[in-house]
């Protein structure tokens, strides 16, 4: 049943005297209504301008304006041509041609010195770089001539292409150590401007400025909207604050799919979760779609595997565990289950980290009240941030729940899934042990084929799903919240923010 958010509703939620006194702090603020300028707000200041060492999803996503890359994406997410071209000369030998002329923003005209010096420095352990690990296959990278670099491997990986993705910067700007984290110089369609705590300023190459403002509360965000103080909002918003600016006759909401993948988290190493029948009755007793339609509005969509059934080595049928309460209950009587584990009500007791993110928690009520009728209690635990990621990577937890955002290349699994990937040698944080995992994970990164490849990693993501290694949840959609005047804005399904070179806003 869906969920209707009229005027009582904000008022229970607390909502609506939040927008009532934000506007009452707004009403004194000038709206600074520029023709050539495009304000767009964020949940926090961009944390690094620097594409080597910039891992965080918006500082990415900023950077992908400032500077170019190797190469980029299609929508199946394979690699195609951006800055070069390339031919795979053998099995362990890439070589890159620049395509065409390309100058950065001081002037200099971008050479194969520029690709080569920038992943040395990502490569060079005493730089500090988080790329270096996905790159250190990486034998030898070699200038040919002045548009020409050839990459050497330690060993084959038909994957190759697609971790070329480090914007590239200036030699002789790297060479003199320049500060690239606050002054960034790059050869992409948008130059930088200024950067400080009130905002990030870029300039397009038609002249149009872009205004990144820090808004940590999305309330405000919204309000600032309203108000004509920003022009665009991509996502972290509530669900309700969407809903919210969908009946504004001055907003308008735009949607598209989206990749960020949605799971519960096992703990494999407990007595009760490492019990298949468990893991089970779990999947079994949460009503997804439920969930999809009341909360999210049906923008999202069910999940089966890791990646998106478009990406080229996705699965086209496969969307998790129906919601069957009865034969869940049946499930939960093939468990062993510890005598510590029923509670007084003579129910199994299992707890669940989450953030104390509001939508988050809201999520893990949800799980409680469903999971209640099948005779599991669930014990909430919400921390902020830190403690909550702290805690799921050491291993100190029987559920969680967060999202893989953006994920492009399959090699994910390894890093995810394999019994050699846990914590601190990947992200295998439920301690995931599964023979048949492992030898198609290391099937698939042995066949040069990517026909053969994509296969494999079919085969691996039902086998996931059949033996529940996380529970699979939905694909949450993309969303921009902007003014009426706005115009041009496309939403991509990675979430990134390449809209912003072609979008336009009316006097």
């Amino acid at each position: 049943m869906k969920t209707r958010f009229n005027r009582r509703t904000l008022v229970k939620a607390g909502l609506l005297s939040s927008f009532s006194g934000a506007l009452a702090g707004l009403s004194g603020c000038q709206q600074g209504d520029s023709l050539q300028a495009i304000r767009v707000g964020i949940n926090t200041r961009v944390r690094m301008l620097d594409p080597r060492k910039a891992t965080d999803a918006l500082s990415s996503r900023i950077n992908r304006l400032l500077y170019r890359q190797l190469i980029d994406f299609d929508e199946r997410f394979q690699p195609q041509p951006d800055l070069a071209d390339w031919e795979q000369i053998s099995l362990t030998h890439f070589r890159f041609s620049l395509r065409q002329e390309s100058r950065f923003h001081n002037g200099d005209l971008l050479t194969a010195d520029d690709v080569a010096a920038t992943y040395q420095s990502v490569l060079d352990p005493d730089f500090g770089s988080a790329h270096q690990g996905s790159l250190k296959n990486i034998r030898q990278v070699s200038v040919v001539n002045s548009k020409q670099v050839d990459f050497i491997l330690k060993q084959p990986d038909p994957l190759f292409v697609g971790r070329l993705v480090i914007g590239i910067l200036p030699k002789s700007l790297m060479e003199s150590g320049h500060p690239f984290h606050e002054q960034p110089i790059g050869s992409g369609p948008c130059h930088f401007v200024s950067m400080d705590e009130q905002r990030l300023i870029l300039n397009r190459n038609d002249h149009i400025r872009l205004e990144f403002i820090p808004v940590k509360d999305a309330t405000v965000r919204v309000l600032k909207l309203m108000k004509g103080e920003l022009d665009i909002v991509q996502n972290d918003l509530s669900p309700e604050l969407v809903e919210y600016c969908q009946k504004q006759a001055e907003l308008q909401v735009d949607w598209h799919n989206g990749t960020n993948f949605g799971y519960i988290g096992f703990n494999f190493e407990d007595d009760l979760l490492s019990q298949p029948a468990m893991r089970r009755a779990i999947a079994m007793g949460i009503d997804r779609q439920a969930v999809i339609d009341a909360l999210f509005n049906g923008h999202a969509r069910l999940a089966g595997g890791l990646l998106v059934p478009e990406h080229w080595c996705g699965v086209a049928d496969i969307h998790g565990y129906d919601y069957d309460p009865q034969r869940a209950k049946a499930l939960l009587k093939q468990v062993e289950i510890p005598a510590d584990s029923i509670n007084s009500d003579g129910m199994i007791e299992l707890s669940y980290k989450t953030s104390n993110d509001p939508t988050r928690i809201r999520l893990a009520t949800i799980y409680q009240s469903q999971l209640k009728n099948i005779g599991i209690q669930l014990k909430i635990q919400s921390y902020d941030w830190g403690t909550f990621y702290s805690d799921i990577k050491q291993g100190r937890f029987q559920m969680y729940s967060l999202a893989w955002v953006g994920v492009k290349s399959p090699d994910i699994f390894q890093y995810v899934f394999d019994s050699n990937a846990i914590p601190p040698n990947g992200a295998n944080r439920g301690r995931y042990r599964d023979p048949v995992a492992d030898q198609l994970i290391r099937l698939a990164a042995s066949q040069q084929n990517l026909d053969d490849q994509a296969k494999t990693y079919r085969q691996l993501q039902v086998h996931l799903q059949e033996s529940l290694a996380t529970l699979p949840l939905w694909y949450e959609d993309q969303y921009c919240v902007h003014r009426k005047g706005v115009s041009g804005y496309r939403l991509f399904a990675d979430g990134r923010m390449d809209g912003l070179l072609k979008v336009t806003k009316q006097a």
